[in-house]
């Protein structure tokens, strides 16, 4: 079954209104408030504000349990929470960041429970909506729809603001969110295949969870999901002040890595969704992850070697694509595993994983250089020798992948 451009586009627009919250707070909020005279200190707390993405595994069996069948299992969740993003966004518009800091944070903080308990939703809609072969192609709207309203909440908006202001910055955030309101509010929604019109109840919800995760090789797919970003994480969060370090200009490192990068991995990404269409998700995955340790090494080379801009461009573009890709391939590969009977609670609760457990990688890499002492170098080393560890996780699950996920039976 192919995959239907306007069920693409669908998918596309929910995943973008849900990066612009993240992408305004993770990128443009402490540049703006450092510039407003914020200490250092306080800028890091700014990540509490993402509390609920990495929490969201939480309250995901909400949206199994609750919805209504005649506006749509998902919709029902995903239009007033559109709304009240939107509206969030519209209050945010007229508070002053003078005198009223707290406020709104707090308004941000809500944007990102909006967003992230809508995610739940939405990769509930495109786990029950997308076959197994669309699953390269629906993962690929995912990860370049949230990427892109990443950018645009984080940089075109603001860039922007110049001309529309502060208020015209979330108030465009608003608009944008109606706009996806409208369409999602006439986009048609079906039940998944076998799935029964009946209210599932917190028993059914619990039983079928507790299913999940006792099927032989459970735990080994949570640790294949937890570590295979570890590595790389490590040497991601380095790699910018190694070049600081190194000399090259922060006007450079913001064009070469925040804008050709992020151009790059949107390329990869979508690669990453092809290859996942025209081969099984395992062979695309052990490809991708493979291919993503060059640029790793790559990175150990200009810590050893010496950094030239020709260095820096190749290794940089290089490790965007194939760490792209793999993201594509990963997320592709997790929602074919979903049980889809709880696709919301059971995705989330992996993508909670994955989250998780590439967390502690930067932290990790920071202690290595700052209190161990160890140069870039031996850190950069170590992400390789990680992500060469990672590709003897696969051989048990090529072993289980004739094991599907648990459908249900009536």
């Amino acid at each position: 079954m192919k995959l239907s451009p306007r069920r693409l586009g669908l998918l596309s627009a929910l995943y973008f209104v849900q990066g612009l919250p993240f992408g305004f707070q993770s990128i443009a909020l402490p540049v703006y408030l450092r510039t407003q005279g914020v200490s250092i200190l306080a800028l890091g707390f700014l990540g509490l504000l993402a509390l609920p993405w990495m929490f969201k595994a939480l309250w995901a069996p909400l949206v199994d349990r609750y919805g209504s069948a005649r506006i749509g299992r998902r919709k029902s969740w995903i239009l007033p929470l559109q709304a009240a993003l939107a509206g969030t966004c519209a209050v945010a518009a007229f508070v002053p960041v003078q005198g009223a800091l707290s406020l709104l944070l707090g308004l941000i903080f809500l944007m990102n429970l909006f967003a992230a308990t809508q995610d739940i939703a939405v990769d509930g809609f495109a786990a029950d909506s997308l076959s197994a072969e669309e699953l390269g192609l629906g993962n690929t709207a995912q990860v370049v729809g949230y990427k892109l309203g990443m950018i645009t909440g984080g940089g075109l908006l603001v860039w922007a603001s110049q001309y529309i202001g502060w208020q015209g910055l979330f108030l465009s955030m608003a608009a944008l969110c109606l706009a996806v309101f409208a369409v999602t509010a006439f986009a048609r929604e079906s039940a998944p295949q076998g799935h029964s019109s009946e209210r599932t109840s917190w028993k059914q919800v619990m039983t079928q969870l507790k299913e999940a995760l006792m099927l032989p090789g459970t735990l080994w797919l949570l640790i294949f999901i937890a570590t295979y970003k570890f590595g790389e994480t490590m040497s991601d969060v380095l790699y910018k002040l190694f070049l600081v370090d190194a000399g090259i200009r922060p006007e450079q490192i913001g064009l070469w890595v925040g804008t050709w990068g992020t151009a790059t991995s949107l390329v990869g990404s979508l690669v990453g969704g092809l290859l996942a269409t025209r081969m099984p998700l395992l062979g695309a995955l052990t490809v991708t992850a493979s291919l993503r340790i060059f640029p790793l090494v790559g990175r150990w080379w200009l810590a050893k070697m010496g950094v030239t801009d020709a260095g820096v461009i190749g290794v940089t573009m290089a490790e965007e694509f194939f760490g792209g890709a793999l993201t594509t391939t990963m997320f592709a590969f997790m929602m074919s595993r979903v049980d889809r009977r709880i696709s919301a609670t059971h995705y989330t609760l992996m993508a909670s994983v994955e989250v998780l457990g590439k967390a502690p990688g930067g932290p990790l890499g920071g202690l290595l250089v700052g209190k161990a002492h160890w140069s870039y170098a031996q850190v950069f080393l170590l992400g390789v020798a990680l992500s060469i560890a990672f590709l003897f996780l696969i051989l048990p699950l090529r072993r289980q992948r004739n094991s599907p996920a648990p459908q249900p039976t009536s």
